[in-house]
């Protein structure tokens, strides 16, 4: 018998208002609980990310969502393709995105993380999960 795979883990910053939308969003149209959830601040976030030896000083950067998939990290674009195509049905159409130079796609992802303060605001501390998702968040 296989040994269970680990749900995929998202690490979002804890403190973007922008963040707490998306976390939201893949809440939504993940019923059935494939991602979890840690923000990069979040000592179990550093945890995780140190134990698969991914460093802190590389893994802390609030600016990119990070997606921990199967032992291997992925950031900007690719994190938040691979996350919708997780998601499945429409979201899956995602997946064209891939067709655009990863140089174009981060590049983009980068403009938006750079003002995404000044656009959506921030919080003064983290996410804090309701209760009936208190689970899917480290």
């Amino acid at each position: 018998m296989p040994a269970p795979v680990a749900p995929d883990t998202i690490f979002f910053d804890g403190v973007c208002n922008l963040c707490h939308g998306f976390v939201q969003f893949i809440i939504r149209h993940d019923p059935a609980g494939r991602y979890r959830f840690a923000a990069l601040q979040s000592d179990a976030g550093r945890a995780l990310l140190a134990s698969h030896a991914i460093a802190a000083s590389a893994s802390i950067d609030p600016e990119s969502v990070l997606l921990l998939s199967q032992g291997r990290l992925y950031s900007h674009s690719d994190a938040v393709l691979r996350i919708a195509r997780g998601l499945g049905g429409v979201w899956r159409l995602a997946a064209v995105g891939q067709l655009l130079p990863r140089a174009f796609r981060d590049a983009l992802y980068r403009f938006v993380a750079r003002n995404r303060y000044r656009w959506f605001g921030r919080q003064e501390s983290c996410l804090l999960p309701t209760p009936e998702l208190q689970a899917r968040f480290l």
